[in-house]
């Protein structure tokens, strides 16, 4: 083990040494995206290539080799919890009116909406498609309900758009179906194929549902510090597009009576100049509320690490917690 711990410190390690198992996910994307219909694979090709980590994927690789499982259906439900990520960000971005994404133009922007839509559309359905072939029922329950309930996180999203009364509950249930509910199942299910005990697969959903946790915080969080040029974020998105998460809840809390009105303001107009957000910048670090993100975040990866106390030490079992230190290092 102190090999190991030595050898696996980070996810560049952790993505050296599963390179084979993610050539396979890779080559199941490709093979999945295959169709007659040019625009369906342009579009597709063009958000599923263009500089995702494949975070899921790699969860369900590791998770799977955490359970010891050694058959070909994990790179099959890497690719359909792939797709089913794909098509909310080709809807998201329709919705948000996004130019960018990941640094490069939006779908949207070069296809337009219709497209876009459509495609998403096609791409869940994709996903189903190819999970029900698997006939196992309990896959199918799990991504059923699971795309549900994101379905819910989005629209819960939409109606709190500029709520200045948004609590703090409302905003981690957004997060919870839209970025946790994913990453949970992506995690279950490779305990499901495994057929590891119910305890297994509960300790399973339970790590990622905490890594996608920490992962939403910290990505909301990096809407207000990120470096653009490494990231490919747009700083201030979030908040153009009336959304208020973790770190502008937690000043709303504690700004003083003065700023209050003036943050208000800048959230209701939604038409963000950079002397708007340099003003919010400024009361974020006067208030901590990064700071206050960020120890939540830390709270979730903690969690996550410890559900994990009933698998048994491995080199997978290292790879998960270097991902999930990952999760809340990256670009802050």
């Amino acid at each position: 083990m102190k090999l190991q711990e030595k050898t696996i410190t980070s996810i560049a390690d952790v993505l050296e040494l599963y390179k084979e198992d993610l050539k396979r996910v890779e080559a199941q994307i490709k093979e999945d995206l295959s169709t007659d219909i040019s625009l369906i694979s342009e579009v597709s090709a063009h958000l599923l290539n263009g500089g995702g980590k494949r975070f899921r994927p790699l969860l369900m690789m590791l998770c799977s080799r955490l359970c010891d499982y050694s058959g070909r259906d994990d790179a099959l439900l890497a690719s359909v919890v792939e797709f089913i990520h794909a098509a909310t960000l080709l809807h998201d971005d329709v919705v948000d009116e996004a130019v960018l994404r990941r640094g490069q133009p939006a779908a949207r922007e070069i296809w337009g909406n219709q497209a876009s839509i459509l495609v998403g559309d096609y791409l869940y359905s994709k996903a189903i498609y190819k999970a029900v072939a698997l006939k196992n029922q309990e896959v199918n329950e799990i991504l059923s309900t699971t795309t549900k309930k994101m379905s819910e996180g989005e629209i819960l999203q939409l109606s709190k758009t500029a709520d200045i009364d948004i609590t703090e509950d409302e905003y981690l249930k957004i997060i919870e179906c839209k970025t946790a509910i994913l990453i949970s199942a992506t995690c279950r299910l490779a305990g499901v194929i495994s057929d590891v005990s119910e305890k297994k697969k509960d300790a399973l959903t339970k790590f990622g549902w905490n890594i996608g946790m920490a992962f939403q915080l910290i990505d909301d969080t990096l809407d207000y510090t990120a470096n653009r040029d490494r990231l490919g974020k747009t700083l201030g998105k979030d908040l153009s597009e009336g959304k208020i998460t973790l770190p502008l809840l937690q000043l709303l809390k504690n700004c003083s009576e003065p700023e209050r009105p003036l943050i208000h303001r800048i959230i209701k107009e939604g038409s963000l100049g950079m002397d708007d957000l340099s003003f919010i910048q400024t009361l974020l670090r006067k208030y901590n509320s990064i700071d206050y993100s960020i120890s939540k975040a830390r709270g979730y990866i903690k969690a996550a690490k410890e559900a994990l106390a009933c698998f048994e030490d491995s080199t997978a079992k290292l790879s998960l917690i270097a991902v999930a230190n990952y999760a809340i290092t990256r670009d802050l």
